[in-house]
């Protein structure tokens, strides 16, 4: 994709695009009416001034938080057309300014914790609405049988199911409003909740204020998802739906305020049926629709966990594009641009979503765990976005406004969820916690290793490989033979691919090609360079590819070979006199070089825990050869140790055989 359709496709605005970004960018957000109010309620009796406070709150939440600063700022942060976190780091690094990655992976590991509670916490609020019929009803063997199916179909694609996603939410949508409309006909003084003086007046004087924005949080959590998903949707067509979609919340929001304003002075226990506690978002419904209306709501929770579960994908498929995450296999279901499947994350979330269920078996009880770690997240966004607006050279006294009003928003909420900490909001951030310890170690030891790999100029060794490429006295090793290298400038090899052609086994070729792939900040770029440094003897691939780019380059490399063919740049067809003779191609065979961790090393502590955990989360992850899809029947794997700091001055001494 070039840069100006990119750009043309964020601001093109379609009918069709208006329904699609309904079905994949508002689950989340989308479904929160049926938790939020019933989470401020919890056990205390209904009182007109908390109604009303939290009522204001989320108006001005949906107000400051999503529209203002994701809707309307943050979008306008896209890199080449895409958004997300990583999308905004890749664009912020070009400043060189340290620590940037930090705010990074925290973001990164707490918006993925967030894709592992979203989805029980959608699916067991809607199916909990079954227990209106059934008090004594066990929710979790059936929110766990739906989670499964989900993560099941997952290895499909979402091509069949996505066309359902955009008509489905919108009947979703248009019954929030429908339904909250309608008792707001009745009682329209609620609306005087949009003056901000009823939520100043709930945080600064009522004793529950402050606990009750914690679960007014719960209102905005899908918030970073409208920006992770602009380059499926587009920013136009983001910012167009959102006015529907706040619209048809903030109608729901206070068409259940209307309803419990009605019964001032209960508890949502005495709401309820026999001992299980109402759901205002149930309560809105005659008799005779909940049938409906529950089956509506499980399948738009169960479409907003579908949206949380591809955004994972693509979150990780980038963490790995970046040197933050351990390489995975990664597959392609559908044909379409960013859509891809990776099983392990697939089956570490389901095994996340269904500990979660097990855990805390009803949706109330998970709520106290919802919201700490994306607000981490959001937090990280507004640092990352203080240095985009820097980048950009954004008015300095608005850059100062802008970063301490969300900072004061956001620690406010930060510290409104820290009080749920020990009632579950410790599971988010142990879940974030191991996520970002993980892409910590990850990047640090691809750090340690790259400052310590040797480098050797491919000049001194031109004479030595052109003799070598000649050499009748050594068996050929293959007609083609191709390394990858880290080597950023062209004119330069590691030392360890120096040793295993001219050493480990002497390899005679009649080709040697050197592959390097570079990622780059622009999200799909696919160029690559070809440069001889030899003639017929030595020739150097350099791929250029986006961080979601999956660098395919089995493929890729075929392609490269197959266009230099035909330019009359490089003949493949095999150099043994028969096959020449009857134009075969030459055998092309891969040497990978994985490395292990030598015992002949002195290293600072920290370095030697840090590459410990590094070399044993590689022996569970992808090798090099998988990872850059290559045929595993041309690939030879090259083990070679890492010595870092081997250690000094043994004081070894030779004594004489007294004989």
């Amino acid at each position: 994709m070039t840069v100006n359709s990119s750009h043309n496709n964020l601001s093109k605005v379609t009918l069709g695009g208006l329904l699609v970004t309904l079905g994949i960018i508002y689950g989340d957000i989308g479904t929160s009416p049926l938790y939020v109010m019933k989470a401020i309620m919890g056990e205390m009796p209904i009182q007109e001034e908390v109604i009303l406070g939290a009522l204001s709150c989320i108006f001005w939440t949906l107000t400051l938080q999503t529209t203002l600063k994701y809707v309307i700022l943050t979008l306008q942060a896209d890199n080449k057309g895409e958004g997300g976190i990583f999308s905004l780091y890749t664009l912020v690094k070009r400043l060189k300014k340290k620590g940037l990655i930090i705010p990074a992976i925290i973001g990164g590991s707490a918006l993925l914790a967030d894709g592992i509670i979203t989805p029980p916490i959608s699916v067991s609020s809607a199916i909990e609405g079954l227990k209106i019929y059934n008090p004594d009803l066990n929710t979790v063997p059936i929110v766990i049988g739906i989670l499964l199916v989900l993560f099941l179909i997952q290895k499909f694609g979402t091509r069949f199911v996505g066309r359902f996603f955009g008509p489905m939410m919108l009947i979703w949508f248009s019954m929030l409003g429908l339904f909250g409309i309608l008792p707001m006909l009745h009682n329209i003084s609620v609306l005087k909740a949009l003056n901000p003086y009823y939520a100043i007046h709930l945080l600064s004087v009522h004793k529950d204020g402050f606990f009750v924005l914690g679960f007014v949080f719960l209102c905005t959590t899908g918030a970073e998802a409208l920006y992770s998903d602009m380059g499926h949707c587009g920013r136009s067509n983001i910012r167009i739906s959102w006015i529907f979609v706040k619209c048809m919340l903030v109608l729901n929001y206070f068409g259940q305020g209307v309803y419990l304003l009605e019964h001032t002075g209960k508890t949502l226990h005495e709401l309820g049926n026999r001992g299980v506690p109402g759901n205002p978002f149930y309560l809105l419904m005659p008799d005779w629709f909940l049938p409906f209306g529950i089956a509506i709501a499980t399948t738009a929770a169960i479409i907003a966990s579908q949206a949380l579960i591809s955004g994972s994908f693509t979150l990780i498929s980038e963490a790995m594009r970046l040197n933050f995450w351990p390489k995975v296999s990664v597959k392609f279901p559908t044909e379409l641009r960013g859509q891809i499947y990776i099983p392990s994350i697939n089956w570490l979330l389901f095994l996340g979503c269904v500990f979660v269920v097990w855990h805390f078996e009803e949706s109330d009880r998970m709520e106290a765990a919802y919201g700490l770690a994306i607000v981490l997240c959001m937090i990280m966004t507004t640092i990352l976005l203080g240095y985009y607006m820097v980048m950009k050279r954004y008015n300095p006294i608005l850059i100062l406004v802008i970063i301490c009003v969300y900072f004061t928003i956001e620690f406010s909420f930060l510290a409104a969820n820290i009080i749920k900490f020990n009632e579950g909001g410790y599971i988010s951030l142990i879940i974030a916690g191991l996520l970002a310890c993980t892409m910590g170690v990850w990047y640090t030891a691809k750090k340690i290793r790259s400052e310590y790999t040797e480098f050797a100029k491919i000049e001194r060794y031109k004479n030595v490989l052109s003799e070598l490429s000649n050499d009748l006295s050594i068996p050929k090793y293959a007609t083609h033979l191709v390394y990858l290298t880290n080597a950023n400038l062209g004119d330069e090899i590691e030392s360890k691919i120096i040793y295993s052609i001219l050493q480990k086994r002497p390899k005679r070729a009649d080709i040697y090609w050197l592959i390097h792939v570079n990622v780059v900040d622009e999200p799909y770029r696919m160029d690559y360079r070809v440069r001889e440094i030899m003639k017929d003897d030595v020739i150097r691939v350099d791929f250029y590819l986006g961080f979601r780019v999956q660098p395919r380059i089995n493929l890729m490399f075929k392609e490269v070979v197959r266009n230099m063919v035909k330019a009359g740049e490089v003949d493949i067809t095999s150099r043994y006199e028969s096959l020449n003779r009857n134009n075969v191609i030459g055998d092309f065979k891969f040497v990978i070089i994985e490395k292990f961790m030598s015992y002949d090393n002195e290293l600072p502590w920290y370095e030697r825990i840090i590459l410990d955990i590094y070399f044993l989360l590689k022996k569970v992850s992808l090798s090099e050869g998988k990872a850059f899809g290559l045929d595993s029947s041309s690939v030879k794997v090259e083990k070679f140790p890492v010595i870092i700091h081997p250690p000094q001055d043994m004081n070894l001494n030779r004594i004489d055989d007294p004989y």
